[in-house]
């Protein structure tokens, strides 16, 4: 008789965005994780068997103490400057937020740490966004996860709650260029926010050791 995998929990941070959302769906759909807990500013509105809803407030991932205990960490927090109103507020969400939660996270036991970066992300780059997300990078890498995944990509494919006019244009012109976009340059095609959800749990699932960058799509 073939032994079943463990049941694992995994935390979610950021599953009301693009990306998270359709994470959160996949996630509650596969058997493999018994329990799926989501730190949230605001009810989701569902009602699931395995969701557990963690509310967040102005103190931070590590006031929730063992309720953040988790084998795998799926942080897809992600704002922009406009919605932040500030260079400070971006990097309060993009930078510190994710930082707290990892660090949280891993003082609980939790393994594994998959985050949502960008590609092009390089403490020399001459956009601040990317300054950010490779300060953010660097700073999740220090902090020693069994396994550690950072996740690259282009510009995301997707419908959106709030209206950000100058998105959707790129997102009806970028897709025009992917053909164009050969070699190493193929990683800045447009990527669809559920291919970038895909990725994440497959990453999770295989349990790979050490720290990762990866582009997408993920080689087979």
């Amino acid at each position: 008789m073939t032994a079943l995998p463990p049941v694992r929990t995994a935390l979610v941070a950021g599953a009301t965005g693009a990306v998270g959302s359709a994470l959160l769906t996949r996630l509650l759909a596969d058997a493999r994780y018994g329990t799926v807990n989501v730190l949230t500013r605001r009810p989701l509105g569902l009602n699931h068997s395995k969701l557990v809803e963690l509310p967040l407030d102005d103190l931070g991932p590590a006031a929730l103490g063992a309720k953040l205990l988790a084998e795998d960490v799926f942080c897809c927090l992600g704002t922009t400057q406009k919605k932040a109103g500030s260079r400070a507020g971006f990097e309060r969400v993009d930078y510190h937020l994710v930082l707290e939660l990892a660090r949280a996270a891993l003082a609980q036991g939790a393994k594994q740490f998959l985050v949502v970066s960008s590609v092009g992300a390089s403490l020399k780059a001459a956009s601040f966004y990317l300054r950010v997300k490779a300060r953010m990078e660097q700073a999740v890498l220090d902090l020693g996860y069994t396994g550690t995944h950072i996740l690259r990509p282009s510009l995301l494919i997707a419908a959106r709650q709030e209206s950000r006019p100058g998105e959707w244009l790129a997102q009806k012109l970028a897709p025009l260029a992917d053909p164009l976009l050969q070699g190493r340059l193929a990683i800045y095609r447009t990527v669809r926010a559920e291919d970038v959800a895909d990725a994440m749990l497959r990453l999770a699932l295989r349990n790979i050791a050490g720290g990762h960058s990866h582009h997408l799509p993920l080689p087979d």
